[in-house]
């Protein structure tokens, strides 16, 4: 199972940074956003899972792990003090590694995106997408024909 863990957590590294910079502290009790990208948004999702099956003091573990990131981003020390916790509580809870690898996209998944037409757009994801002649981005930032 360990090997398994390893894997996983390298898959998963990559997600947890993403989410804390998008949703601060507050990612594990916050609801998904339109406004973080799907990278942050998986990471939001590792990391409730994690902090569900937690118990109290688990938690105030994991929110301080969280925090020290949050606090400094590009400091690899806190990174790595989060990323084993995680480990931790994988090694302690085979139904959260399963949880877990569903969570993650397939290594190695190929996409197959097609678009046909005038002024189509094809993409996996994408936050905004305009096409059109004459299109401005108002203040609001929405396009106004």
């Amino acid at each position: 199972m360990d090997v398994e863990i390893v894997q996983l957590m390298e898959q998963a590294g990559q997600y947890l940074a993403p989410a804390v910079s998008a949703y601060g502290a507050a990612v594990l009790t916050r609801a998904e956003t339109a406004a973080a990208d799907g990278t942050a948004n998986v990471g939001r999702r590792i990391l409730q899972a994690v902090w569900r099956r937690h118990d109290e003091h688990g938690r105030a573990e994991l929110e301080a792990a969280v925090r020290d990131v949050d606090e400094a981003p590009d400091d690899e020390d806190a990174a790595a003090a989060l990323r084993q916790q995680i480990k931790r509580a994988l090694r302690e809870d085979a139904e959260l590694l399963a949880e877990l690898a569903r969570l993650l996209p397939v290594r190695g998944e190929t996409v197959n995106v097609t678009a046909s037409g005038e002024r189509s757009i094809a993409a996996k994801s994408i936050n905004n997408a305009v096409t059109g002649d004459n299109v401005t981005i108002g203040g609001d930032g929405r396009a106004d024909a």
